[in-house]
């Protein structure tokens, strides 16, 4: 997905997206030619939002013939290199987080009068089946008329294309005619090439109309067999995704945070969610609530067959829900085991689950999060599939990710905007038809290593499983490849195996002569999987596998060149610029950001916002102060009892030994001070209504003295009567 933006007096006079989907893996590359028509330098700036589930793999800027590549490099190699190059401060990384599906890559560069300047960036992914269909996400924003315009989409599916279609939320009649799609049984060409007339909003006005999304979907044909396999030099990868499947039944118990947090529009949000699952139900399936906040309540002591009575009850009980008070998951997670483990007479070929939805922190009860980790593991054992729902950014999301991965499930976050009822129920989709258990794909003793995941508890109908190999060290596959899926279907007491023999040449020869077709697709898309995988399972590892799991992965991500969580690309600038830039890979747990904003009646207020998305205030309204926090922080205590208090703890992260507390004033949520301690380096930090102050024990810096500590302030002037003083 890709966003583009120039400041004015920029021209930009080409922009291509070229897309290659070979197989599901898209290789995308965003070339952008541009021209400064000023007679003085000016600053271009160059953003591409890309999906999330990318890597990027390549970004270079040419200005005046001159080529300046993005090198990847270990993280800790490459901060350490931005940091001897560029002493005034850590850099805040050319990657962020824009929203739920989308990061963005930003990089600006001051060009001179009538120079040019070529931006690309390449970035890889493996388009991932839901519903029952791929989606190729565009984002397109150029903010501006461009001469030349064009998007070039090539898909090429050798098991057949099923259906395809094309979306967008700009497209009128006239960009319409820009669009043309080709498509015969295994390609499809899709060519968005609107003019400049066509870009206009009105033809009087040099306004764009290109401003949002462009989506292709699609899907491939499938047979009742064992899957597809393809090859290319050795590598291969399995596809496999049958259909018509009879659905198991589904023992599912809803388990609703209610706590204090939760008032408000999160609460009506997941009321209005659970009112539209419940009408989803099957009336083989059953089910049940369970709500916690410092208590723990059951709505029914058993699980219910979904009947029509029994979910017009229930409708009834949703709709009375309430949110008061603390946290108690542990308590929570484990009430639920004990109900599934207890339940009677539920139908004997039946998958059980336990959703968990919250958006907070562990307060009441057991509150050390390791300590309920492993506690839910004990307790499920392996009998339930956990999937846990992070609604927000006050919630933990590492804490959740780590629980639902080691109990047969995944994790997701539930962004706080206007869809989120739909978000939830859209997730619940996702998992609402499993149609087969204990799946294992097996292939001959020759062909097993470099294997990627071959066993997989669940699988649900509209997704898709993939297995990837590496190539053999004895050379190439020859001859045939005996493919073997076994899983228990619905109805059946025993495992079942689907067989399917590959003749080796055969395969090879459907990707010869595609000159579309990059490079070697399959061993890219091999070290992607493998990647992704390593990095997922060392999230629940133990601590010396965790350090081997991850070893693994950079070692691919450096010798295929993708900027993942354990690199980064260091980008090198004209010498009279600041000279080295960072793109970091960031992740979904992100960091937190603490709001200090003096207003115009001279009183400090704040406000916790995330990183990773979009703080949505402006910078002219009042002065603000931002301070970064380095990793995952946690909530301690804000003004609980609704009492003014004298001090309150505010935030704590205790693995960085910083903390931050308020000091109210005369009324409530009305702060006059605040103090920021932060141990690793030793920093302390006092903001005030009359002067903010920033010391440190000299004696005890390192050469660098804020490695994780950004501060900045978002107006030109500091605040009226502010003194600002660096101690130490």
């Amino acid at each position: 997905a890709c966003l583009f933006f120039f400041q004015h007096a920029i021209e930009i006079y080409s922009l291509h997206v070229d897309c290659k989907v070979t197989s599901r893996f898209a290789h995308t590359v965003v070339t952008s030619k541009i021209v400064n028509r000023a007679n003085e330098s000016r600053e271009a700036t160059f953003e591409v939002e890309l999906p999330k589930t990318a890597f990027i793999t390549n970004f270079s800027m040419s200005i005046d013939g001159k080529v300046y590549p993005g090198i990847i490099k270990e993280k800790a190699s490459a901060q350490k290199e931005y940091d001897t190059a560029v002493l005034r401060g850590q850099s805040a990384g050319l990657v962020k987080i824009t929203g739920r599906k989308l990061e963005q890559f930003h990089m600006s560069v001051s060009i001179a009068a009538a120079s040019k300047v070529t931006f690309e960036l390449t970035y890889e992914e493996l388009l991932k089946r839901q519903l029952g269909k791929f989606e190729l996400l565009i984002k397109v924003r150029p903010r501006q008329l461009v001469k030349h315009f064009q998007i070039d989409v090539h898909i090429f599916e050798p098991q057949g294309i099923r259906f395809l279609e094309t979306d967008s939320t700009f497209m009128t009649n006239e960009l319409t005619e820009a669009l043309t799609k080709v498509q015969n049984e295994t390609k499809a060409h899709i060519l968005f090439k609107p003019t400049v007339d066509q870009q206009k909003i009105n033809p009087e006005l040099d306004e764009t109309l290109l401003n949002g999304d462009f989506v292709v979907r699609y899907d491939v044909k499938r047979g009742a067999t064992a899957g597809d396999i393809q090859i290319v030099n050795g590598y291969f990868v399995h596809y496999f995704a049958p259909h018509e499947m009879p659905v198991f039944p589904k023992n599912v118990i809803f388990l609703i945070d209610r706590s204090g947090s939760m008032a408000g529009r999160k609460i009506e949000q997941t009321k209005a969610a659970l009112l539209k699952i419940l009408q989803d139900l099957r009336p083989e399936d059953h089910f049940s609530f369970i709500t916690f906040n410092s208590r723990v309540a059951e709505w029914r002591s058993s699980l219910l067959q979904a009947t029509a009575e029994n979910m017009a009850n229930a409708a009834g009980f949703v709709q009375t829900l309430s949110a008061s008070g603390g946290t108690d998951i542990n308590r929570a997670l484990l009430t639920a085991v004990s109900v599934l483990d207890k339940a009677k007479r539920l139908p004997k070929s039946s998958v059980s689950m336990i959703i968990l939805l919250t958006d907070g922190q562990p307060t009441s009860g057991e509150s050390n999060v390791e300590v309920i980790q492993e506690n839910i593991q004990k307790a499920v054992n392996g009998k339930y599939a956990l999937f846990c729902l992070g609604f927000g950014f006050d919630v933990s999301y590492k804490f959740l990710e780590k629980m639902a991965l080691s109990n047969g499930g995944i994790a997701r976050r539930i962004y706080e905007n206007a869809d989120a009822a739909l978000q939830l129920q859209g997730f619940y989709q996702e998992v609402a038809t499993p149609i087969l258990r204990k799946i294992e794909m097996q292939y001959p003793e020759n062909a097993i290593e470099g294997l990627t995941k071959n066993n997989f508890k669940l699988f649900f109908e509209g997704s898709e499983i993939i297995v990837a190999k590496l190539k053999d060290k004895k050379g190439i596959l020859s001859g045939t490849v005996l493919l073997m899926v076994s899983f228990l279907p619905l109805q059946h007491a025993s495992d079942l195996t689907l067989k399917e023999e590959a003749n080796v040449k055969e395969k090879e020869q459907v990707f010869q002569n595609q000159s579309y077709i990059f490079g070697n697709f399959i061993e890219r898309l091999w070290a992607y999987l493998t990647i992704q995988q390593l990095l997922e399972k060392s999230i629940s590892a133990q601590a010396e596998d965790q350090k081997t799991l991850e070893a693994q992965a950079l070692e691919l991500s450096l010798r295929y060149s993708f900027v993942t969580p354990l690199t980064s690309m260091v980008v090198t600038k004209p010498a009279d610029q600041q000279q080295t830039e960072l793109a970091n890979k960031p992740t979904e747990a992100g960091k937190w950001v603490l709001l200090l904003c003096l207003s115009k009646g001279h009183r400090l207020d704040f406000f916790f916002l995330h990183a990773n998305c979009s703080s949505g205030f402006s910078a002219n309204e009042y002065p603000q102060l931002l301070l970064q926090l380095p990793k995952q922080n946690e909530i301690i205590c804000l003004n609980t009892d609704g009492k003014a208090q004298p001090s309150v703890h505010l935030l704590s992260d205790p693995e960085q030994g910083l903390t931050v507390t308020g000091k109210l004033g005369d009324r409530i949520n009305h702060f006059v001070q605040f103090e920021v301690i932060y141990v690793n380096p030793p920093v302390r930090i006092h903001v005030s209504t009359d002067e903010i102050v920033l010391s440190h024990d000299t004696e005890r810096m390192s050469a660098h003295p804020f490695p994780n500590l950004k501060i900045g302030c978002l107006c030109s002037a500091s605040p009226p009567g502010v003194k600002i003083k660096l101690m130490g």
